[in-house]
């Protein structure tokens, strides 16, 4: 066939815009007489050239046989045309799976082959994706917990895996080719064909059942189970196949009924329960109303009665503790000084004897504090405003209260009171020792306590502040109740009376009281008390 010079131009154009191994393959002389560029770096070559070259030592493509080379070429020979899928070898000795066409040709009266390789290996890694895909989704399918099954538009089931197969009692592949509508109850299969409609006309992922109440399905045996159903839906080629995921509820159902019937009893119980409080309760009543009917001074001797064991429980509470301690000092003062009858131990018999006078006037202070709390209650106090010089009352309670100092222990007073004031002498001592009793005993070695009083516009101000162990919030709102004491002082002396008679004491002299503390940081207590300041004067 002679050459045409447009025909070459062309056949130029073709070979090198090609993507893919483009090759003339000189049949008589079993060599590559051209090859393109793409070519070339497809097998590895870093140009035509060296492509050809190296054919010049193996004609043949590289990584196919000679008989099988030799084989396609005969065929193409014979067919014009020749096409297979073959493993293929780079110059490094890489493979790859490639796709080979040989057509037959002549050029200028020689016999030749064009020879076309292109790289599949995409197109394998493609179909090896989709074949671990659809073997992922099998699995799925397959192995799922609950009932999944195909139809198609017609209703019509085309797959349904393993546990709907058990679920509804049927044998492997038993339910393919068969309605839908069999796995459905009667009384509702008559509809159900409809309700199929429904769902093909306007397709949704959604759960049925919605508005119908519980779910009913139906075995092969013809018993029926309660089921949760949801829908999906999926195209293929135009055609609308619906997926059924279908979940057997019985247990839930069994526990849900079973829960209804313990609340039904619960209220059975509860009403009857009721009815027996109400009973006693009118009883109760009755019982009151033939109480209320006595005379009144009985109810006042049975209210006294009541107060008084409440108080004496307290009292034998707290006085198995605060008593026991000074009256054991007592005793062994008391034993102690027996041991030492010689005029040279005096000084150990004063010293003694200091305990016991300390431990009677500890005594002797609880009981006054019971004391007080009969009288407040009795409302056997009044108070009786006299003039009064604060600085001077402050001066002479801190100097009763000296005694109790600790080591290191210290009282810093402040009084701005310019004018007398008119005030019951009496309960501002009792309230003042209280507090810087309570202020001292709380706190440690070498801390201060500090009393401020200040006096304006017709109202005494008196603050007292330590440095002791604090109070905490939750104490704080019971501070001002009978017997109570703070958790962290539990240890230290005390009846839990005093900060409640300071309490009382103000409420007759028509004052406040506030008190402000922090754990380990210390407590403030301030008092207001409204005085007649034209009277002081």
């Amino acid at each position: 066939m002679p050459t045409n010079p447009v025909n070459i131009a062309l056949n130029d154009v073709l070979i090198n815009q090609a993507e893919e191994f483009i090759g003339i393959y000189d049949d008589a002389s079993g060599r590559f007489t051209r090859v393109n560029k793409a070519g070339a770096q497809l097998l590895g070559y870093p140009s035509e050239e060296a492509f050809l070259a190296d054919l010049d030592a193996t004609p043949r493509l590289p990584a196919l046989p000679p008989t099988y080379w030799e084989a396609l070429r005969t065929e193409a020979r014979r067919a014009g045309r020749q096409e297979v899928e073959t493993e293929v070898s780079r110059q490094n000795g890489e493979l790859f799976w490639g796709k080979l066409q040989l057509s037959f040709l002549e050029i200028d009266g020689r016999a030749s082959f064009l020879v076309r390789l292109s790289e599949q290996e995409r197109l394998h890694q493609a179909e090896r994706d989709l074949a671990q895909s659809e073997r992922r989704f099998e699995a799925v399918f397959s192995n799922a917990t609950i009932g999944i099954i195909v139809c198609d538009r017609q209703g019509s089931i085309i797959s349904a895996n393993r546990h709907s197969q058990q679920l509804f009692g049927y044998a492997d592949s038993e339910l393919l080719g068969q309605k839908i509508e069999v796995l459905v109850p009667n009384a509702i299969g008559r509809q159900h064909q409809k309700l199929r409609e429904s769902f093909n006309a306007q397709p949704s992922v959604r759960a049925m059942g919605q508005h119908s109440g519980d779910l009913q399905a139906q075995r092969k045996d013809g018993s029926v189970f309660p089921v949760e159903v949801s829908l999906s839906y999926f195209y293929e080629e135009q055609d609308l196949y619906v997926v059924s995921y279908i979940l057997d509820i019985t247990f839930k159902k069994n526990a849900e009924q079973a829960l209804i019937n313990e609340r039904q009893r619960v209220e059975r119980l509860n009403t009857e329960l009721e009815q027996k409080v109400a009973d006693r309760t009118h009883a109760l009543l009755n019982t009151l109303e033939q109480l209320e009917q006595r005379s009144e001074e009985l109810t006042i001797a049975l209210a006294a009665e009541q107060e008084l064991g409440e108080l004496k429980s307290r009292f034998v509470s707290m006085a198995s503790h605060e008593f026991r301690t000074p009256l054991t000092a007592v005793l062994t003062s008391a034993t102690l000084i027996e041991k030492y009858p010689g005029g040279d131990q005096q000084d150990k018999r004063l010293k003694h004897l200091q305990r016991i006078r300390s431990s009677v006037n500890h005594l002797n202070d609880i009981l006054e504090e019971f004391l007080s709390v009969g009288k407040i209650e009795e409302g056997k106090i009044e108070t009786r405003p006299a003039r009064l010089d604060m600085a001077v009352l402050l001066t002479d309670t801190v100097t009763d209260v000296q005694g109790m100092l600790k080591a290191g222990q210290s009282i810093d007073k402040q009084v701005s009171c310019q004018e007398h004031v008119w005030l019951d002498p009496s309960l501002m001592r009792k309230i003042l020792v209280n507090l810087l009793s309570n202020a001292i005993k709380y706190s440690g070695e070498n801390s201060v306590v500090t009393v401020r009083a200040q006096c304006s516009q017709g109202q005494l101000t008196l603050t007292v502040q330590d440095q002791g162990v604090g109070i905490s919030d939750e104490d704080k709102e019971h501070l001002f109740e009978r017997f109570f004491r703070a958790r962290n002082v539990t240890n230290i002396p005390g009846t839990g009376l005093g900060l409640y008679i300071i309490a009382k004491y103000l409420e007759l002299m028509r004052g406040t009281i506030s008190l402000e503390s922090k754990l380990q940081e210390g407590t403030t207590v301030t008092i207001t008390i409204p005085y007649d300041h034209h009277s002081a004067d």
